[in-house]
């Protein structure tokens, strides 16, 4: 039997798309009628559009999130043999970016509430082999860079920011993307998302900007000439021509979400057995997810299910506990690190938009207010979506 649709869906890409229409359907036939598909004007212009809307100088697109992490990992010559020190909660796209690079994770655990890289931690964790530090803007909310960069300067390693979920955000006044290299994803749930997945990496660096072309390119600045071994990444036009549709949008979307999560803590802050997410003074955070806390989070949840209310979770396996790393030192038993397992266990993803109205965001608070009251729980466990 099917589910039948939530009353308030955890995101809707639709509305997106419905609000956007004429500019993306002309994005797209404009490309269709070119006759170019890859490396070609949309990208040149969406590139040169987003630099300028990080506040920095270059941006090269590529196909992923984790690709961008990748590559300009690549770029600054980390790879076998170096460690990069990375959060213990994050999505695991971050690890295996490292990973992938050849490079080894290597975690510490974050904050209490999970926004931000403790430097005590970071510099416990230093080895003659670090060579980089990743912190991740997770959620939306930028972490606390400049202890991270004081640290990374004092010690000659790179920063390579992880904001695939940070587009807009701001730290200190200070555009999250306009430091020294940033990567960002574009998969359709973000708050700039394309229709398909994409990346980019956006620097100050010129001669790193043109390293990461030649990398997601089969390593070619010329065709057939082949400087490097590497595969391609490519951010196709027709996927930039999508975002730069939605690029113009991005500012009244992320004031919206910074609207629904005004609403959303001024109602639940007082909930018993809820915790609202922080936000740190320095902190301009965009909302990419609204996460609460519950130690009762599985039983929460269900009663949101029941009410009609989709939630996700993110993430509910650490990295260090996932099988992929199982054999890996960046793996390790329950208990590793402690921060990153409990958040695991309590954090709860209600939802949340550019298009989420005020009616919705009273259902989903009178539901959460219900759901935490709850004496019991007799409900059937949620199915889990892909």
């Amino acid at each position: 039997m099917t589910a039948p649709a939530p009353t308030v869906p955890f995101v809707d890409l639709k509305a997106a798309y419905q609000e956007v229409r004429p500019g993306i359907d002309a994005a797209l036939a404009r490309v269709a009628a070119s006759g170019r598909y890859l490396l070609g004007a949309e990208l040149a212009a969406f590139e040169a559009e987003y630099a300028a809307a990080c506040g920095n100088e270059h941006c090269v697109g590529v196909g992923s999130g984790t690709d961008a992490l990748e590559l300009a990992l690549r770029a600054l010559g980390i790879g076998p043999g170096d460690e990069v020190i990375v959060p213990a909660h994050t999505f695991i796209g971050s690890w295996l970016a490292i990973s992938a690079a050849g490079a080894r994770p290597v975690p510490v655990d974050p904050d209490p509430d999970g926004l931000s890289m403790d430097p005590a931690r970071v510099e416990a964790a230093l080895t003659p082999r670090t060579s980089a530090v990743m912190p991740v803007h997770l959620y939306g909310h930028p972490t606390d860079l400049d202890p991270l960069l004081a640290l990374a300067e004092r010690h000659g390693l790179a920063v390579v920011e992880d904001a695939a979920q940070a587009h807009g955000a701001r730290y200190r006044g200070r555009r999250i993307g306009s430091g020294h290299v940033a990567a960002f994803s574009f998969y359709p749930a973000k708050n700039l998302g394309a229709m398909g997945d994409g990346g980019a990496v956006v620097t100050a660096d010129a001669a790193l900007a043109e390293r990461i072309r030649v990398l997601r390119n089969n390593g070619c600045r010329e065709q057939y000439l082949h400087e490097v071994r590497s595969p391609h990444s490519r951010l196709d036009e027709f996927q930039a021509a999508v975002l730069r549709a939605k690029l113009p949008h991005l500012g009244a979307w992320n004031a919206h979400r910074v609207q629904v999560a005004g609403r959303y803590t001024r109602a639940l802050a007082t909930v018993p057995g809820v915790t609202v997410p922080p936000r740190a003074p320095w902190a301009d955070p965009v909302w990419h997810l609204y996460v609460i806390r519950s130690p009762e989070r599985d039983a929460l949840r269900r009663r949101l299910h029941a009410a009609g209310v989709e939630t996700h979770i993110h993430y509910p396996v650490p990295p260090h506990r996932s099988p992929a790393y199982a054999d890996d030192p960046a793996g390790g038993p329950a208990g590793t690190h402690p921060n990153s397992e409990r958040l695991a266990a309590e954090v709860l993803s209600l939802p949340m938009g550019p298009h989420l109205g005020e009616d919705a965001v009273s259902a989903v608070v009178d539901a959460v207010r219900a759901a935490a009251e709850a004496a019991d729980d007799r409900l059937l466990p949620v199915t889990e979506r892909p």
